[in-house]
């Protein structure tokens, strides 16, 4: 199989991809040169407009019916939160209760009534205080009466990872504009029906990518995009591991948790709280760090929680967003029997692309992403914008480079606030600083990256018909939903033509 970087692979294989599986075709997935480089998102998207497999892949052009009423245009976006959980919780909620006057969260859904009932309550006192008035906000315990209300214009999801593709695709057909926690998919064959169901419904998405709306990553990604370091040689990126343990013991499923529709597309298993989430009183232990977070049934684990949030700032410093790698090599450690959780440990994982960058990724390296060019390295974390710890160069001289020096920008967020980059756009009916595409494609290569540390052996992978040279590897790009639930289930109830994923089996 071609590793994707010939023009000519830009066809999709329609013998093994579905309509709904096409990758959108793309020139970037052919070796990038510094010129490529300069084409922002903005003209990509129109240069694969005119062979997409969807009829526009332009910016999303439908508005809600009730946005041209009274308080037309978007004066009030009206917002269902999905998933009332830790990042909801910490995250999400509060990201949009910080602009009353441009939106509001009238309705929250959780499978768990204890976490639906707080949630509830938390937007209800914020509105009192910030607003000083009462909004009227209806828990619910089935997300699918929320998409029901054509009063609701947009839905914000922050369910467990499992959980993210089905309700984007019921959201999208819904007619909702949608902000959904990262990573986009749990698989390769999910993230490519969500992208294409998402741009032919033409609906705004945000990724929960937030580092994209942090100072100092959107400066050193502008930066490496500009050739400040000279060309791109090499990308370090450094995560995280979760530690085995855990008990596997059977429990009995609390009364306020509808335990069937939480495992949703995933295998019937007994319950057990290191599973699921914490069941405490306190709500400080109620919100502490979820089981299924180190469960492979429900996640690849921090290879693409963590991972996703800094290969997607590695891809936007590339400028390589809609594309992906084109080999993987990779070895990992795995817990043994004696631990219930079975996420991967140590690993070490080598993407190369087809613009020469290879891009390494261990626990084993400082947490945070590196580029390194011919002239130089650039550095960025997480922390102050201020802090040489969280920006850093070779050259400390070349992060006070005016803005008027340079000549290709990158989406800059208002005020650096994600929820409000999102809002803004579902307002304006324009991109925001993620989409579902880019979204997929950043998801896309810690995915292959899971399968090479599951496999252990270098994989080829083809960017553009979104395939390995190997029929194993193949067969881990889909996993087997467990009816009525799942992303294809649903694409499938809803109407859709030819939803059918890759063969496949659950690894």
């Amino acid at each position: 199989m071609g590793d994707g970087s010939h023009g000519n692979a830009a066809r999709p294989d329609l013998s093994v991809t579905s309509n709904l599986l096409q990758p959108i075709p793309t020139a970037l997935a052919m070796k990038t040169s510094t010129s490529r480089l300069d084409r922002d998102r903005r003209q990509f998207l129109k240069l694969a407009a005119a062979g997409a497999s969807f009829t526009s892949l332009g910016f999303p052009t439908i508005i809600s019916s009730r946005l041209f009423g009274v308080e037309a245009p978007s004066k009030m976006i009206q917002i269902a939160q999905i998933g009332c959980g830790r990042i909801a919780t910490d995250m999400d909620m509060p990201g949009v209760l910080k602009h009353p006057r441009l939106a509001r969260i009238v309705a929250v859904a959780d499978v768990d009534s204890k976490r639906s009932e707080l949630a509830r309550q938390k937007i209800e006192r914020s509105y009192e205080k910030s607003l000083s008035q009462t909004v009227d906000v209806k828990a619910y315990g089935d997300y699918q009466e929320v998409l029901a209300r054509k009063d609701i214009d947009a839905v914000m999801i922050s369910t467990p990872d499992h959980w993210h593709a089905q309700p984007v695709v019921e959201a999208a057909l819904a007619g909702k504009d949608i902000y959904v926690q990262k990573p986009l998919s749990l698989t390769i064959a999910e993230g490519r029906l969500v992208s294409n169901v998402v741009r032919k419904q033409k609906r705004v998405l945000q990724i929960g990518s937030q580092q994209r709306s942090t100072e100092q990553f959107h400066r050193a990604c502008e930066l490496v995009r500009n050739g400040i370091i000279g060309k791109l040689k090499s990308i370090q990126i450094g995560l995280p591991i979760d530690p085995a343990g855990g008990n596997g013991a059977e429990m009995v499923v609390p009364s306020t948790l509808n335990y069937d529709a939480w495992l949703g597309c995933t295998p019937q298993t007994h319950y057990t709280e290191d599973r699921v989430h914490p069941q405490s009183d306190d709500p400080g232990r109620l919100f502490g760090r979820p089981g299924w977070l180190r469960l492979n049934q429900f996640t690849c684990g921090m290879i693409s929680g963590w991972g996703s949030h800094h290969v997607d700032i590695s891809h936007w410093g590339m400028g390589v967003e809609y594309t992906g790698p084109i080999a993987v090599d990779a070895v990992a450690s795995w817990p043994g029997a004696e631990s219930f959780w079975d996420v991967h440990g140590k690993y070490s994982v080598k993407l190369t692309y087809a613009n020469g960058v290879i891009t390494t990724l261990s626990d084993e390296l400082p947490n945070g992403v590196r580029f390194s060019g011919e002239d130089g390295w650039i550095w960025v974390t997480r922390g102050s914008m201020k802090s040489a710890s969280a920006l850093n160069a070779s050259d400390p001289k070349v992060l006070r480079i005016p803005d008027a020096d340079l000549k290709q920008r990158i989406h800059r967020s208002p005020n650096w606030d994600h929820h409000l980059d999102w809002l803004e756009a579902v307002r304006d009916r324009k991109e925001a600083v993620t989409n579902v595409e880019t979204g997929h494609r950043s998801c896309s290569a810690c995915l292959i990256s899971w399968i090479g540390m599951k496999l252990g052996r270098p994989l080829k992978w083809n960017p553009v018909k979104e395939q390995f040279n190997d029929d194993e590897a193949n067969r881990m790009l889909h996993r087997p939903e467990r009816a009525p639930y799942g992303a294809f289930n649903a694409a499938k109830g809803l109407g859709l033509t030819n939803p059918k994923p890759l063969a496949g089996r659950r690894a």
